[in-house]
């Protein structure tokens, strides 16, 4: 509420005795300038399991021209290599972007606050803030920076969650048993929902998102539930809409206010993230995500990477849940940017040694053997002889080291996909 301030310091003309005029101070309300409140920033908390649709949410956010508004992001990973800020849409404002790895609702609570604190001295150049959190992610602590800091509740306001569910996975998700004393992460994101996001419609029939929706009633009885496919909804019914109510929240977790709570982590789930210079062979990477998703199928709960593919000048961008995997070529290399590969795993019981030195065979010199106009054998894979007389008339081809052009009278192309005897060896 505004207030009016007055100053009870008036200065009038007071007649003594002896007949001159003194001042004489009495005490008058005189209403002043009105002091501007302080201004508070709605804040939005995305949330969600590994995998929901949460960045793609945000892109679509951000991409969205019709509601005029500007964002500062803040963006939470939970291995050591950021890969999120990476394929956040251009659109937005690098210097309004921070990026935070760890748990967010845990250990770096405290780089939570001083990112508040630093972006609200560019208040001007921003509506709101959005925060990603990690898949991992516990809600309650991340809403609960917005309540038990003074200097923060006197900024910002906690504006809404917002849980993106995946309906191909989520069952699975609110199912898991974890260890005792461990939080279930993917239930806490439902409780603590102001909207709801019924993500990936399109990978279930439609008995099965009724039953998902029931299941997720059972969890959260009150927050309006949305279907959506890749993400798809209108941003205005997730920002500025005043959703989020202590009151209720209160009410379902009494000790939401209690910062001592302990908050641990289910020990069997890590993330393995790195990043290396150089180019790989999207080939060998096609064959080493294949044989990852053999081995560790359900267990693997999110993957994804930026990568610099030898041979072509856009970035590559994948990401993966379980058995689902999929990648593309996205926006071009800038001269600006340093093209490095980055990658991230999360699941349960992940060998890294592994997974690192599979990575890292990914690798390729982008000098190659043979040179266009070279005579070669090509593995064609024929069943008596395999090898094919042919010549290179290209070299990285659409992410192949060679294009080779066979001798066989009808000039057939075939590629070789990685420089090595086993696929292309001199004639």
């Amino acid at each position: 509420h505004d207030k009016r301030e007055f100053v009870c310091n008036m200065s009038v003309e007071h007649k003594s005795h002896d007949g001159h005029a003194h001042a004489q101070n009495h005490a008058m309300p005189m209403p002043m300038k009105r002091r501007m409140p302080q201004k508070r920033i709605p804040v939005t908390i995305l949330t969600g399991f590994l995998g929901s649709g949460k960045t793609t949410l945000l892109n679509h956010i951000l991409d969205d021209s019709t509601h005029g508004l500007r964002f500062a992001i803040i963006e939470n990973e939970f291995g050591e290599v950021g890969i999120d800020e990476k394929i956040i849409s251009e659109k937005s404002d690098e210097e309004l972007i921070e990026v935070m790895n760890g748990c967010l609702c845990c250990t770096v609570r405290g780089d939570l606050v001083d990112s508040l604190k630093k972006l609200y001295s560019k208040i001007s150049q921003f509506d709101a803030v959005i925060i990603e959190t990690t898949g991992l992610a516990d809600p309650a602590p991340v809403a609960q920076t917005f309540f038990v800091d003074d200097d923060i509740q006197s900024k910002f306001v906690l504006d809404g969650i917002i849980t993106v569910v995946d309906c191909k996975h989520i069952i699975a998700r609110l199912d898991e048993e974890k260890p005792e004393g461990v939080e279930n992460e993917a239930v806490e994101q439902v409780a603590f929902a102001d909207r709801i996001l019924v993500n990936k419609t399109d990978l279930v029939d439609g008995k099965e998102i009724t039953a998902i929706e029931a299941r997720l009633r059972t969890i959260s009885p009150e927050a309006p539930l949305i279907r959506c496919t890749h993400s798809k909804v209108d941003p205005m019914s997730l920002i500025k809409i005043n959703a989020f109510s202590l009151d209720r929240v209160t009410a379902m977790d009494p000790e939401f206010l209690d910062t001592d709570a302990e908050h641990e982590h289910d020990e069997s789930v890590s993330s393995l993230a790195f990043k290396f210079d150089g180019v790989l062979n999207i080939n060998k990477l096609q064959d080493l995500i294949s044989d990852i998703i053999q081995n560790y199928g359900a267990n693997l709960y999110r993957y994804k990477g930026v990568l610099n593919v030898a041979g072509m000048s856009k970035k590559f961008v994948f990401q993966g849940v379980g058995m689902l995997f999929s990648g593309d070529f996205t926006t071009e290399w800038q001269p600006t940017d340093n093209k490095e590969c980055r990658f991230v795993f999360i699941g349960k019981n992940l060998n890294k040694k592994t997974l690192t030195d599979g990575f890292l065979a990914c690798k390729c010199d982008a000098v190659l053997r043979f040179k266009v106009g070279d005579e070669v054998l090509a593995n064609v894979g024929g069943p008596s002889n395999p090898w094919a007389a042919g010549k290179i008339i290209k070299i990285w081809d659409q992410g192949n080291p060679y294009r080779i052009e066979l001798a066989d009278g009808d000039k057939t192309n075939v590629w070789g996909p990685i420089d090595t005897d086993y696929y292309v060896k001199a004639k």
